[in-house]
C-alpha cells in the first residue's frame, strides 16, 4: 500500500469516527426534540425516533403558560450578564496582566479565592444583601452580581499575559495612544477569541441558572426559562411532554450561539491553554 492510499484510508477512518462521535453526542438532543412532539403518556411507553402528532398541542400549551415571557426574561438576563461580565473581565484582565501597582498580587489572589467558594456557601448572605438593596423579585439581582465573574478575570489575565505583546503597547504609548485607546484598538483585537470563549461560557451559565433565580424570584412573571418549565402542568400532574418541548425550545439559542462561535471558542481554548 503506497503512502497516498494509506493517507486516504486514514483520512476516511478519521472522518468516519468523527461523524460517529457527533452522532452519539447529538442523539440525546434529537430524542429530546422528538419527545416534544409526543404526549406525556406516549413518552413513557416508547423511545421516540420519529416525530409524533402532539407538537402543535404542546406548543399551544407552552404559549398559554406565558412561556414567551420566560423566554424574554432569560434572554434579557443572559445578554446583559454576558455583555457586562465580558467587558469587566477584559478590563480587569488588562489591568492585572499589563499594569504594575501596589497590592496587585493580593487582589489577584482574592479573585482566585472567590473561585474556590461554592455559590451555595454564601447564598444566605447573598439573599440578605439583595434584600437590603431591594432587588428581591427583580432581574437586577441576577444581572449585576454575575458581572463580577472571577473565572472571567482569571481567564482574560492569563490570556493577555501570553497573547498581547508588551512591545505593541509600548509602541502605541510612544505614538501618543492612551490606555483607553490602547485597550479598544489594540488589546481587544488581540483577545477577540478569548472574549468569544468567555461569551459562550457566561451566556450558557446565565441561561441555565436555576438555584439563584429559584430563591430570589417569587413572582411568576419574572421567572426565567428553567423556573418557568417547572410550572408547566397543573396541580395534580406534571405535563412532561410540554416540559420537554419547553426544554427543546430553550436549548435552541444555546445550540445557535455555540454553532456561531465554536471556531473562536476552540481557538480561544487552544491559545489560552497553559504552556509548558
Amino acid at each position: 500500500m503506497n503512502k497516498s492510499r494509506k493517507h486516504r484510508l486514514q483520512s476516511v477512518l478519521e472522518t468516519f469516527f468523527a461523524a460517529l462521535i457527533v452522532i452519539i453526542l447529538m442523539l440525546p438532543f434529537y430524542i429530546m426534540f422528538m419527545m416534544g412532539t409526543y404526549s406525556t403518556a406516549e413518552i413513557f411507553r416508547i423511545l421516540p425516533f420519529k416525530p409524533g402528532s402532539h407538537l402543535l398541542e404542546n406548543l399551544k400549551q407552552l404559549m398559554a403558560s406565558n412561556f414567551l415571557q420566560y423566554y424574554w426574561n432569560s434572554t434579557k438576563v443572559a445578554v446583559c450578564t454576558t455583555v457586562g461580565s465580558v467587558l469587566i473581565s477584559t478590563m480587569a484582565g488588562f489591568g492585572f496582566a499589563k499594569f504594575h501597582f501596589k497590592g496587585k498580587g493580593f487582589l489577584f489572589s482574592m479573585v482566585l479565592v472567590t473561585m474556590m467558594i461554592p455559590t451555595q456557601l454564601g447564598l444566605v448572605a447573598f439573599v440578605k444583601e439583595m434584600k437590603v438593596l431591594g432587588w428581591i423579585n427583580t432581574h437586577l439581582a441576577l444581572i449585576f452580581p454575575s458581572m463580577a465573574h472571577a473565572f472571567g478575570v482569571f481567564w482574560m489575565t492569563q490570556f493577555m499575559k501570553d497573547n498581547v505583546p508588551d512591545e505593541v503597547l509600548e509602541s502605541a504609548k510612544i505614538d501618543g495612544c492612551n490606555d483607553i485607546k490602547a485597550f479598544i484598538f489594540i488589546v481587544i483585537p488581540f483577545v477577540r477569541s478569548a472574549m468569544v470563549t468567555l461569551v459562550l461560557l457566561v451566556f450558557i451559565a446565565s441561561w441555565n441558572s436555576f438555584l439563584v433565580p429559584l430563591i430570589l424570584l417569587n413572582k411568576q412573571e419574572m421567572y426565567t426559562i428553567p423556573l418557568g418549565i417547572t410550572t408547566l402542568g397543573n396541580f395534580f400532574r406534571a405535563d412532561y411532554a410540554v416540559r420537554i418541548a419547553g426544554l427543546a425550545m430553550g436549548t435552541i439559542p444555546l445550540i445557535l450561539i455555540f454553532a456561531l462561535g465554536s471556531k473562536y471558542f476552540i481557538k480561544g481554548l487552544m491559545a489560552g491553554a497553559v504552556k509548558g
